[in-house]
């Protein structure tokens, strides 16, 4: 029966293994800009604040790119965005590091709603999971009462 036990036990770490390696194989996957059937720029400035997010659309109606966020008094953030449209907004995740320590990535949920050429960071309640950041379900987020709005402007290749 002690046997029966462990077997269980040992087929049920290997599975939750392999889910966790199908997991990280998908998220390492990464698309070539060539395959992208759009490109957007947006910027949004806030007091002294900059936001600088450089969007491509895919087939599949995923949602890869990157922001900058030169915040007033803190240190630069940079990173990866990916999500998908749901509607008029877009849910994200931005994973990013913070200033010169490239060792330590930050991952935060995001959501981005379309209002005309306009693209709306929105407030939300976040939650930690296990580790992991997301907005808490049920619970509404604000597209009013916001700092960043993205206007379009001209995709600019950094030399």
């Amino acid at each position: 029966m002690k046997k029966l036990g462990i077997f269980c036990l040992l087929v049920t770490c290997i599975g939750l293994q392999s889910c966790k390696n199908d997991k990280s194989e998908k998220t390492l996957q990464v698309k070539e800009v060539k395959d992208a059937t759009s490109t957007e720029c947006y910027r949004a400035i806030y007091e002294q604040d900059t936001l600088n997010l450089k969007l491509l659309t895919f087939k599949d109606g995923e949602v890869n790119g990157n922001m900058e966020m030169a915040i007033a008094n803190m240190p630069k953030k940079v990173g990866e965005i990916v999500g998908e449209f749901k509607g008029d907004t877009l849910f994200a995740s931005y994973t990013f590091i913070q200033g010169s320590n490239k060792e330590k990535t930050f991952k935060n949920p995001m959501a981005f709603l379309k209002r005309g050429d306009q693209l709306i960071l929105g407030n939300g309640q976040i939650q930690l999971t296990m580790g992991a950041s997301h907005f808490v379900k049920g619970e509404p987020i604000d597209f009013d009462k916001v700092k960043y709005k993205f206007s379009p402007v001209d995709c600019v290749e950094k030399q």
